[in-house]
């Protein structure tokens, strides 16, 4: 299986520390009754040891010489299902529920994966991911950080995140121009704040840190005036990177209600 040559449009950096591997499986620790789900398994690296300690295994692989490889490998393992599809597409949900989604991702594709498994986030029980370190900062970057913005909030409105380990460009094969880090996240379930309308949402933090340089009031002139801003406890004269999850929230609710009752 490892005469299978990376294939970088795929952003394919195969794990290959021992030791890496032998952390990542422990902080996932699957149990028996677990159903796994490990998004682009490569070489199979992690996808021995969650075979044998998981109930059930599914593999989703885009590369189809690596997900026929997948196959033959783990043809004996009856727990074992792998699925050569894009996970960009992927219906986790159709796999059942209290998944525990873990993987290896590329990082060309990280940050729309993960925007799309927020969408399955209801049968999922929680993730654990290899990414770019530089995107597992801005995941977990606090209000005040250079660093914080529109990924670690829209991620922070469902999911609590947890950075847990770094590694090193040698710990894989072909070895990345970066370093990575491996990341735990879990659904909010009840903690989780109520958002009328995800899109706007979406809309209004774009806009404010398309300018995070301007004041708050600048930044969303298009959306909220001065007095809007101070009426639900925001300072106009702040920057983007100051406001909490729960300001923007407030303020994207609000225009939400105020145009649905204008309209």
């Amino acid at each position: 299986m490892n005469a299978h040559r990376p294939r970088k449009r795929f952003g394919q950096h195969f794990l290959s520390d021992p030791g890496v591997i032998d952390a990542i499986v422990r902080a996932i620790d699957p149990r028996p009754g677990d159903t796994i789900v490990e998004i682009g398994p490569g070489h199979g690296a992690i996808t021995e040891p969650l075979a044998k300690k998981a109930g059930k295994l599914h593999c989703v692989e885009l590369d189809r010489d690596l997900a026929a490889a997948l196959r033959h490998r783990f043809s004996g393992s009856a727990n074992v299902t792998v699925h050569e599809a894009d996970a960009l597409k992927f219906d986790f949900c159709a796999l059942g529920d209290s998944l525990r989604i873990v993987g290896n991702l590329p990082y060309n594709i990280s940050t729309p994966l993960l925007f799309h498994l927020i969408g399955s986030r209801d049968c999922i029980a929680d993730m654990y991911f290899m990414l770019q370190k530089e995107v597992v900062d801005r995941m977990t970057a606090a209000p005040g950080n250079k660093t914080y913005g529109r990924l670690g909030i829209m991620l922070g409105c469902h999911l609590g995140v947890e950075a847990l380990f770094d590694v090193g460009p040698q710990c894989f094969d072909p070895p990345p121009a970066v370093t990575s880090a491996v990341v735990r996240l879990a659904p909010l379930g009840c903690d989780r704040p109520a958002i009328d309308d995800e899109k706007l949402l979406g809309r209004l933090v774009a806009t404010a840190f398309s300018q995070r340089r301007k004041t708050v009031r600048n930044a969303l002139k298009s959306l909220l005036d001065e007095t809007e801003l101070r009426s639900l406890g925001v300072d106009p004269g702040k920057r983007p990177e100051s406001l909490t999850i729960p300001d923007y929230v407030s303020l994207a609710n609000y225009v939400s209600r105020r145009d649905g009752d204008s309209g």
